[in-house]
């Protein structure tokens, strides 16, 4: 709860200080150093890395880790990463059009996407799924370096895949951190319905 309510006010601020003009010199200077030092090697790592947040690569991956899940005899887990990647994509559309922040000027030649920019929904959509993912798998161990390695491994991609889009330069500073902290508001929440779900189902009084 204390995460959710401090990504929420995060993401509140962020988007009022990105309305009022006040990330423009964060924006521009973060995407300046950036591309200060950008090499032909670093920009095809970073094509890669963004190519692991489309949509495309995504959806292909969220039905194979939904089927696993269902062959482990696991149908409640396959059905709460569905709901969760399903409302990912949702709240990352409504935002898109709720701000409608034109893109950046792209680098290297590349072509800006039609979708507006703010927040970014390649930061949104893989902090989800490494973040629901990462959670299930930390659930089902006791081993505190476990949890740990799948939180940290969780946290690198997602960070790999958000500075790409910032590299590549077709999306704000803002943008991936507006993402960010919007995926971290759904993903708590749904884990908190979860939660509210199991107690319900405990206290319930079984049939007569």
């Amino acid at each position: 709860m204390l995460a959710a309510t401090a990504a929420l006010l995060f993401f509140a601020w962020l988007s009022n200080e990105m309305l009022a003009g006040g990330t423009r010199r964060f924006d521009d200077y973060v995407r300046m150093l950036a591309h200060e030092h950008a090499s032909p090697p670093l920009t095809e790592a970073m094509r890669g890395a963004s190519f692991l947040g489309t949509p495309t690569v995504l959806i292909a991956l969220g039905t194979l880790v939904a089927v696993i899940y269902l062959r482990q005899q696991r149908p409640r887990t396959a059905l709460l990463f569905v709901v969760t990647m399903a409302g990912a994509a949702i709240l990352d559309a409504v935002l898109k059009l709720a701000f409608h922040r034109p893109r950046p000027a792209p680098f290297f030649g590349l072509h800006a996407p039609a979708s507006y920019s703010f927040p970014s929904g390649h930061a949104l959509i893989s902090c989800c799924f490494c973040g629901v993912i990462a959670a299930f798998a930390a659930a089902r161990t006791a081993s505190r370096l476990r949890r740990a390695l799948y939180w940290t491994a969780a946290a690198l991609l997602t960070a790999l895949i958000g500075f790409s889009r910032i590299y590549l330069g077709v999306h704000y500073p803002s943008d991936v951190l507006a993402g960010y902290a919007a995926a971290i508001v759904w993903v708590f929440s749904v884990a908190l319905a979860r939660r509210w779900l199991r107690r319900a189902r405990t206290a319930a009084p079984p049939p007569a």
